[in-house]
């Protein structure tokens, strides 16, 4: 399995680029998050990726963000979402939205990429809620919450991050307020304001 490649951008064509590791030249197909923060070609670049194979052949899919990559993984055990929906919500979407839309239960925020109806995107809420929650939100959370300043109280940390992932701010004070008195580790109010918010 090739996880990550590491070398010159050659060309980009469409959706596809060619980067050049050791004189072999890999063809990846990205995202349009992915393609917008590429390099100019000559240019060095490092690319997660991830191998799929099929009936017709292998295809490289690549990604900058390991929250990207484990996006897709997540996104293609949800029966009808095949590598092409996947990549079209992580790059039409937007991977933060993506997380924000199924935490929150809305479909419409899915249905903006190609491919993705109202009953694949309920479906997509449906079986990856928890698994968004547990798995992979979480460490994406954690790593956007670096206080950039001091605040008057923890919590107001997770008060943004749960703003930005879509919720109200009446709904994300109530559930960090009541995070808070529940536990003083960081990790487990994330868990709890979560959980109250799926309610």
């Amino acid at each position: 399995m090739i996880g990550r490649l590491r070398g010159e951008l050659i060309t980009v064509e469409g959706s596809l680029a060619v980067v050049d590791c050791g004189g072999v030249g890999y063809e990846v197909s990205l995202p349009e998050a992915v393609l917008v923060r590429l390099p100019a070609p000559g240019e060095p670049v490092e690319l997660l990726t991830r191998q799929i194979f099929r009936e017709d052949g292998v295809t490289l899919y690549g990604f900058i963000e390991s929250f990207q990559r484990r996006l897709f993984d997540l996104l293609l055990t949800v029966q009808g979402c095949g590598p092409k929906a996947a990549l079209a919500l992580i790059g039409q979407v937007g991977e933060d939205a993506v997380a924000g839309a199924i935490l929150a239960q809305d479909a419409r925020v899915l249905t903006r990429a190609n491919g993705i109806g109202p009953k694949l995107g309920e479906r997509i809420i449906l079986e990856l809620k928890t698994k968004i929650q547990e798995e992979a939100l979480l460490r994406k959370i954690e790593a956007t919450m670096a206080p950039k300043k001091k605040v008057a109280h923890p919590s107001d940390e997770l008060v943004d991050a749960l703003l930005g992932l879509g919720f109200r701010r009446n709904e994300a004070e109530t559930a960090a307020n009541d995070a808070r008195e529940q536990s003083d580790d960081l990790q487990e109010q994330l868990r709890f304001a979560l959980r109250v918010l799926q309610r």
